[in-house]
């Protein structure tokens, strides 16, 4: 029987390819590997212990938070102080940046952005949630790390992930250099390499969007929406329709089977509702190096400039085929006819 190889042992081999870390980046994604353990274990509690519902508090984007959202961000944040290769985590929980100032991390060059639970409102539902990761270099070369480390283009990501929690638990990442998933061995604890040099299909058959606001989606939107539902042979249409509510996991599954995740602006959201720096740059990171395509509708996500922490942005991410069509029909509404259109100067047919 063929034994299955560690991230451990993964990382350790792959460190070569980046000479210049002197190992601090393999030892990063090792305490990711640790804390995102810990989290799996009390989501297989919730239900048996005192970890659903909420938390009583709120986030900086006013949304309450679940038990398991503190939980979570706690024990990460923990790890990456403990570990010493980080000097600043960035926490969506979080109103601002957490500097860490000890004497472990004191030589610390590397950038930890977070979501530590994406999709925490399915927890008390039994429906998978994740964890997003993004990992960059630190901008300034002495004294304390400031906002101007964090606020990098996505293209400046060094590595960056996903944890998926459900039938079975998942840490995909990406360094660069391709794209692999580990499925996480409860019977040794460790997780083992399931998924080498994952590839997303160039087309897919599944669209995942949230259709209970359709009335206040831009209209090419509407536009491509319409087009995944029409009968058409040639194209094996219509398409089905794939929602989760969980950024991750219905990423993670259009990734294995090729698919379009589409979170747009609204009235209400005329910015996008996710957040450009924990969840649409890692993950489209992720995606380009699985052969996929991510843009905000008009322009590639990781080439957007990043001028505030919690600033929020639409995303169409998936198969590069079916990003491309959407963008097609994007194409017919001008960013600034939709901007006007949101605040009620002219109305789009």
């Amino acid at each position: 029987m063929k034994i299955a190889k560690t991230l451990g042992q993964f990382i350790l081999e792959k460190q070569a390819d980046f000479p210049y870390a002197k190992g601090e980046l393999s030892r990063l994604l090792r305490d990711i590997g640790i804390a995102a353990k810990i989290v799996n274990r009390e989501v297989n509690k919730a239900g048996l212990a005192d970890i659903l519902g909420e938390a009583g508090t709120t986030n900086i984007q006013g949304e309450g938070q679940k038990k398991l959202d503190v939980y979570a961000n706690e024990q990460f944040i923990s790890a990456l102080k403990h570990g010493g290769e980080c000097c600043i985590v960035a926490s969506e929980e979080n109103d601002e940046f957490i500097p860490i100032e000890s004497e472990v991390s004191k030589d610390a060059k590397y950038i930890v952005a977070m979501d530590p639970l994406d999709g925490s409102s399915n927890i008390d539902v039994n429906v998978a949630v994740g964890t997003i990761f993004s990992i960059y270099h630190r901008t300034s070369t002495h004294g304390k790390a400031t906002m101007d480390d964090v606020l990098q283009r996505g293209t400046e990501q060094v590595a960056a992930g996903y944890v998926i929690y459900d039938s079975s638990t998942m840490l995909v990442y990406t360094t660069g250099k391709g794209v692999n998933g580990f499925t996480l061995d409860p019977s040794i604890g460790e997780f083992c390499l399931s998924h080498p040099d994952m590839k997303i299909p160039k087309d897919g058959l599944i669209y995942s969007i949230n259709e209970g606001y359709y009335s206040h989606f831009p209209d090419g939107v509407k536009k491509y929406i319409k087009y995944c539902q029409v009968e058409d042979a040639k194209t094996s249409r219509p398409y089905t329709s794939r929602y989760i509510g969980s950024m991750v996991a219905d990423v993670h599954r259009n990734l294995i089977k090729g698919g379009i995740f589409i979170y747009p602006v609204t009235a209400s959201a005329p910015s996008g509702k996710l957040r450009l720096v924990y969840e649409c740059n890692p993950m489209a990171f992720i995606i380009e190096q699985a052969g996929g395509k991510a843009t905000n509708g008009y322009e590639r996500i990781l080439e957007l400039e990043v001028n505030e922490l919690h600033q929020r942005s639409a995303i169409f991410i998936g198969s590069e085929n079916m990003v491309h069509k959407a963008e097609e029909m994007m194409s017919f509404f001008s960013p600034q006819l939709l901007k006007r259109s949101f605040e009620g100067v002219v109305e789009l047919q």
